[in-house]
């Protein structure tokens, strides 16, 4: 049996790779990891089916006649014409696919509550519980695409698809997680989060209400545990707007600029579906891992940062890399 501060691991077993420790997490274990992830990423496309065909279709009667109107789940309303045999089959269509869509889906969320027991009987995940709901949060309201998880926390997203963790606490010690946000797509972001009718530190407090922005670094919010959310992005373009905040609300996130973040902006993805400790999952897009190898190395050599925390760029560059040799040969 192996312990260490948070957890208690069941018939797992500990194997050392170039010098680099991993827990195996059991046959079991993984297993249900590939079970719970199938009915996630059903969950998933069941979503957007149900999103394709959300708002609604009613007959309107104007003048005498009757009108088809179409509803958006946003609250916008077009008119697709007069009552007629094309239109009387389009919303029977709609509402037979509307109701096949949300049943799909209740059936799933039912699946996924079965299979969060299931991975918290088994010790299947270990990511932070505040990261899941972070993530979970950005994907509900439609914000999910416009941030990448890098740093620390992305080496959550590495072990759960290799189904193995890593042995040493101090690879995935930090109390703060990096979200790049691309500037190219700020005015898709900016109508994106204005559906959500809030901040982006707004989206934030409906996860935890205690999280506000630093007033000495604005690009960072703080909850009353310790734990950040950075939002940081590459260094400014020729045509890249700069200070740049996120929103139109004075308390939200300025954007910082962050070295080499381009590199990160610009290289192949990595997604996985990443579990906390109670058994909660959430998608995690990140970076590919090489190039999470290839940056920590690069971080490491540069003189003017923390020499603690070069070190512990070296440490992850190594872990990661004897991770994906092991477990993820295929991983770009």
């Amino acid at each position: 049996m192996i312990f260490n501060a948070n957890y208690c691991f069941r018939n797992f077993s500990l194997k050392t790779i170039n010098n680099q420790s991993f827990i195996d997490i059991g046959e079991d274990a993984r297993r249900q990891y590939v079970d719970a992830t199938a009915a996630f990423t059903a969950w998933e496309d069941a979503k957007a089916d149900a999103q394709a065909v959300s708002g609604g279709m009613y007959w309107r009667n104007q003048g005498g006649v009757d009108y088809l109107i179409r509803t958006s789940r946003h609250g916008g309303q077009r008119g697709l014409g007069p009552r007629s045999p094309a239109n009387e089959d389009i919303i029977n269509k709609f509402l037979a696919r509307k109701t096949a869509a949300e049943q799909r889906l209740t059936d799933l969320r039912e699946q996924l509550t079965r299979h969060q027991r299931m991975n918290r009987a088994l010790h299947v995940g270990r990511t932070p519980q505040l990261l899941v709901e972070i993530l979970a949060a950005l994907a509900e309201h439609g914000l999910a695409t416009h941030f990448t998880v890098v740093g620390t926390h992305a080496l959550y997203a590495y072990e759960a698809a290799a189904g193995a963790r890593f042995g040493s606490p101090a690879v995935l010690a930090t109390q703060d997680v990096d979200l790049l946000w691309d500037t190219r797509k700020r005015l898709q972001f900016e109508t994106d989060l204005s559906r959500v009718g809030t901040s982006m530190v707004g989206v934030l407090q409906k996860v935890d209400p205690t999280f506000r922005i630093r007033p000495e670094q604005r690009y960072t919010a703080v909850n009353s545990k310790g734990f950040e959310v950075d939002i940081i992005r590459r260094e400014a373009k020729a045509l890249d707007p700069h200070p740049l905040r996120l929103s139109g609300d004075e308390g939200d996130f300025w954007v910082v600029q962050a070295r080499r973040a381009g590199v990160l902006l610009s290289a192949p993805r990595f997604s996985s579906i990443v579990v906390s400790v109670t058994g909660h999952m959430a998608r995690m897009n990140t970076i590919a891992p090489k190039t999470l190898i290839a940056f920590k190395h690069w971080m490491a050599l540069q003189s003017d940062r923390d020499p603690m925390k070069r070190g512990r760029d070296r440490t992850q560059a190594d872990a990661v890399a004897a991770l994906i040799a092991e477990f993820l040969p295929n991983a770009s």
